[in-house]
């Protein structure tokens, strides 16, 4: 099987490199560009495909690839918004993920962003930086004892409460359905309202579909606390980023955190150091001090790299080993 990958970077070539060692039927040819109408016809002469986050896998570009023969479609992450399944499956493509790359990876980044924007270690850095000590304005608070509202407790929420048990926060988690391990472990399951109105922290670990696009917006705004912390490391679409900014300027929102952001796609993970970013809602975020952004970094750790191209190597390998079992496997368990 002949797959062309798309979205690789460095690091992703380094990892899918040793994980298809041990797979002689798939051969790898690596795209830096991502995926969309524009770029579509790099699919040519391949079997399958394997995509990232920001690919562009509407229904003009999946029939596009279904015209040139794809057999399959290979995500290098869990989510999969930006992908038409309707269209992928009415095609017989069948369509899979990693739906559990190492959770941790992610919610440790959320704590990260969260303890970076309570003790400001983003600003002390740079005042150290330039000799000054002063402690004037870097004042944090004790996470002990504080309401933690976790919206989303599937692998990663599950992840994210269970640290922030350990730091002697009260928890309350909102989800379609309850995780019991949860339970046991002492947090609370309530309704949307009660965790805006309660929540000191709200950090947001849910997918991205019809209805939590811009679950954070200017009426959810007005349910929370003063001064709360707003932490995304899921989908950037979560948030109405303008509506948020008018909560940092209300002074209604104290902190936010963002890993994600719903315009990412034409400049998170690239360099963009050397260009104008056309962006003016995400360069006024930026100005904020409080308010902090990385580049959707929250899965980048050395394990979850390492599970993302095992297990796309594996779910390839199957394809091409029995294609006819696996495409009627995965249509028996609804992974389109």
């Amino acid at each position: 099987m002949k797959v062309a990958v798309f979205s690789c970077k460095p690091y992703d070539k380094r990892t899918l490199d040793e994980a298809s060692e041990t797979a002689s039927d798939i051969e790898l040819v690596y795209f830096e560009s991502r995926l969309s109408l524009e770029t579509v016809s790099l699919a040519k002469g391949y079997d399958a495909i394997s995509c990232f986050v920001n690919d562009d896998l509407s229904r003009p570009v999946i029939e596009q690839l279904a015209n040139y023969g794809i057999k399959a479609i290979a995500m290098r992450c869990a989510g999969y918004n930006n992908v038409d399944l309707y269209c992928a499956k009415g095609l017989s493509i069948p369509v899979f993920h990693v739906p559990d790359y190492s959770p941790t990876s992610v919610a440790e980044h959320a704590v990260a962003l969260i303890m970076a924007l309570n003790r400001k270690t983003h600003r002390a850095y740079h005042r150290v930086k330039e000799g000054n000590f002063a402690l004037e304005g870097l004042m944090g608070f004790n996470l002990e004892g504080k309401t933690v509202g976790c919206i989303g407790t599937g692998r990663i929420g599950e992840a994210f409460c269970r640290i922030m048990n350990g730091f002697g926060c009260k928890v309350l988690c909102y989800d379609l359905f309850e995780n019991e391990r949860l339970l046991a472990l002492g947090a609370e399951y309530v309704d949307l309202e009660t965790l805006y109105a309660e929540s000191d922290i709200i950090s947001l670990h849910c997918p991205l579909n019809a209805s939590t696009h811009h679950l954070i917006n200017k009426t959810s705004i007005h349910k929370m606390k003063d001064g709360v912390m707003i932490i995304n490391t899921s989908r950037g679409a979560l948030v109405n980023a303008q509506e948020a900014i008018d909560g940092l300027y209300s002074g209604k929102i104290g902190y936010l955190g963002l890993d994600v952001y719903e315009q990412e796609g034409k400049i998170f993970f690239e360099d963009m150091s050397s260009h104008i970013i056309y962006d003016s809602v995400f360069q006024l975020l930026l100005t904020f001090p409080n308010v902090v952004v990385t580049g959707h970094q929250g899965y980048f750790t050395d394990i979850a790299l390492r599970h993302i191209a095992d297990t796309t190597l594996a779910n390839l390998e199957q394809l091409s080993k029995d294609p006819a079992t696996y495409r009627r496997e995965l249509t028996a368990k609804n992974q389109y």
